[in-house]
């Protein structure tokens, strides 16, 4: 039995799917599982709540684990007495920056993994880079037909598709061949959020444009969605980011045996949510 944490989210989503269709036992995890589908086999997983683990881990072998470092070690502790064997985490790239310890957004994901050095279980982690599903929060500005602010247009990402990040989870919790490594994923090109954007216009017919802004006038825009240390954090990263292309990895074809799909797919199987 394999519990997926985070359940409502797109990689966990992805990978119930595949391990269902494989025919594995899944239980999915969620501090809302009253919100999951009806066909979905679910249990109360709160990863801030403690009381919650014991319950969801009882018979459970395996774990897709969402990096939330609130409680990690009382999550292992839980894991280890409830006999799971394997761990897979999906942590990020940003654990890799040297500015990973003092960035909010790096530091989440460097904590998570911290808080599971040293598990008397198998862990394996995945570290993807820029989730290809960020371009999302463009498409409210392109749907209302004004430009898209960037701070930093000329930034590099390496935008994953989160069906290949499920991909790689489900290799590692479905084979023993890689288990237990650590695994930095990226797609298959670097893209400025410039070229990202025209991409936009190409593969869903809705122009996009960009708008240069300042970073403070970014973070004001923002505020309403994006705490102002996370913001401070985004924009540093993309600071360091501007003109300077991500390094790729070839991990996804290493786990999955094919290469990781390139942005304009997911555009293209995203298509009406910019058009819409």
């Amino acid at each position: 039995m394999i519990l997926i944490t985070g359940g409502r989210g797109a990689v966990a989503t992805d990978l119930i799917s595949l391990l269902r269709a494989d025919g594995h036992a899944v239980r999915v995890g969620s501090g809302r599982p009253e919100q999951l589908p009806a066909e979905v086999p679910a249990v109360a997983c709160d990863l801030r709540n403690p009381a919650t683990f014991a319950p969801a881990l009882d018979g459970i072998t395996s774990v897709f684990l969402y990096a939330e470092p609130a409680c990690s070690t009382e999550f292992v502790s839980a894991a280890t007495e409830a006999g799971v064997e394997h761990i897979v985490l999906l942590s990020s790239s940003a654990v890799l920056d040297p500015a990973a310890a003092t960035n909010p957004v790096a530091k989440s994901h460097l904590d998570a993994e911290l808080g599971l050095a040293g598990a008397p279980v198998i862990v394996s982690m995945l570290r993807p880079g820029a989730f290809a599903g960020n371009a999302r929060g463009w498409s409210f500005a392109i749907k209302a037909d004004r430009p898209v602010s960037l701070p930093y247009p000329n930034a590099y990402a390496d935008p994953i598709h989160e069906l290949d990040i499920a991909e790689c989870a489900h290799a590692l919790l479905t084979k023993p061949d890689h288990r237990g490594g650590a695994y930095t994923l990226t797609g298959p090109q670097t893209l400025t959020f410039t070229a990202q954007i025209d991409l936009i216009t190409k593969i869903t017919g809705r122009t996009a444009t960009i708008a240069h802004v300042t970073p403070d006038a970014w973070k004001q825009e923002m505020a309403e969605f994006i705490p102002a240390h996370y913001a401070d954090g985004l924009l540093d990263y993309w600071r360091r980011c501007d003109g300077v292309p991500t390094p790729i990895t070839d991990t996804v074809t290493t786990l999955t045996a094919h290469p990781a799909r390139p942005f304009t797919t997911w555009l293209e199987d995203h298509a009406s949510e910019f058009t819409g």
